[in-house]
């Protein structure tokens, strides 16, 4: 089964696409297809690339963002999507407006031993090289979870 899963931050151009190269990254080394997109609660950097220090830090530890662009959830994502995985609680109530959230989860559900209960908005503290170290360990999570799944179908 080929998973489809959606990124969704605030904005869109920090968090999610983040999380939707890193973790694109990591399902090819491991093999995995999966179908990955991004999107942010808000509108105003629809079509936008992602900021440019996140693309900076990125590139550093070797993702690519350049080819991303922003934009909005669309109250569909909920269905089309088999997994929508927001980076904070506050990006989950926006899509509560959208109708059942049975799909949607905390990136940091994936990664309990990372000890942080969302992902903090680099656009906000700064920290992009943090931000990023924990869509990392998300990612891994993640990606060991639809694993374990797998063998278990």
């Amino acid at each position: 089964m080929t998973h489809r899963i959606l990124f969704v931050c605030l904005g869109n151009i920090c968090r999610s696409p983040t999380a939707e190269a890193v973790t694109r990254a990591k399902a090819a080394a491991r093999g995995l297809e999966l179908i990955l997109d991004s999107a942010g609660t808000g509108n105003w950097h629809v079509g936008k690339p992602p900021y440019a220090p996140m693309q900076d830090a990125a590139r550093i530890k070797g993702y690519d963002l350049s080819p991303l662009r922003a934009r909005q959830v669309r109250p569909a994502d909920l269905s089309d999507f088999d997994h929508v995985i927001v980076m904070d609680n506050d990006n989950a109530s926006d899509l509560a407006s959208f109708g059942p959230t049975d799909r949607v989860a905390l990136f940091t559900d994936y990664a309990p031993h990372v000890g942080a209960s969302y992902i903090p908005d680099p656009y906000f503290t700064r920290d992009f090289e943090g931000a990023l170290a924990l869509i990392e360990d998300c990612a891994e999570g993640l990606l060991d979870t639809l694993e374990r799944d797998a063998r278990q179908d």
